[in-house]
């Protein structure tokens, strides 16, 4: 019985440990794919936010709180949505749907330069995926991006590489939403008079809502995605005309 126990006792913290350290491995790829500087191209836009400040409609950190949470809103209904479908295709083993969710997001995009954005990202983080991890889905999918079979948007690479690196769907709805914060807090500090301390804040409060956000978004299908912020697909065409930019969007 002893010798029983011991070996029981002994197997559990054997998995206990393995799984101690796949968890660490989740945590470090969630970390490196959604850090700032992980080369897909987010610091080459604004989301709007350059024009918005163009115009004084963002000045200070309480304009600045307001734009970024509806961009926060409108990712969540949107490329979170896409995101979350396109995971859980890739694990199904569904590629119609990863194709078909691809095409919607595109079609949801108003702009141009939004347009432009989500194929850009997509594509380098596909191009990215190839190195990173071993995914018939993800190589499939970059040859079908190069064949201008599909457009590649930037939610659909995350979804498949997530899924491929072991990082659950609530985890890739998190990195989504902080990536899309970031990057206009990120363009603040250079085109709004706020401060890090300004921008840590508001990210820090947003954090806390987020949850609600994943609630909503992962019980959603591609009908059901909705976003109407018209005010910052107007920012977006005026930004197309401008002759003078730092960003691209």
């Amino acid at each position: 019985m002893r010798t029983c126990m011991g070996t029981c006792i002994h197997t559990a913290i054997i998995m206990t440990r393995e799984s101690g350290m796949a968890n660490i491995s989740s945590i470090m790829r969630l970390l490196q794919f959604t850090d700032s500087t992980f080369p897909v191209g987010t610091f080459s836009f604004s989301n709007g936010l350059e024009t918005a400040a163009q115009y004084g409609l963002v000045h200070d950190a309480a304009t600045l709180e307001q734009f970024t949470w509806s961009q926060a809103l409108q990712g969540a209904y949107s490329d979170g949505v896409v995101a979350i479908l396109a995971h859980r295709a890739a694990l199904a083993g569904d590629y119609d749907a990863i194709l078909e969710a691809d095409a919607r997001l595109l079609e949801f995009r108003m702009n141009d330069e939004a347009r432009l954005m989500l194929r850009r990202m997509g594509k380098k983080l596909a191009e990215l995926s190839s190195h990173l991890a071993d995914s018939p889905i993800a190589r499939r999918w970059l040859e079908d991006i190069k064949a201008e079979k599909t457009p590649g948007c930037y939610p659909v690479a995350q979804g498949i590489v997530f899924a491929a690196a072991g990082i659950g769907e609530r985890d890739l709805f998190c990195s989504s939403q902080y990536g899309i914060i970031n990057m206009v807090l990120s363009a603040a500090l250079r085109c709004v008079r706020v401060s890090h301390y300004d921008t840590q804040e508001i990210l820090f409060r947003f954090s806390e809502r987020i949850g609600h956000l994943y609630d909503e978004a992962s019980q959603m299908t591609l009908d059901d995605m909705h976003s109407f912020v018209p005010q910052i697909d107007i920012l977006a065409s005026l930004h197309e005309k401008g002759n003078m930019r730092m960003f691209m969007n």
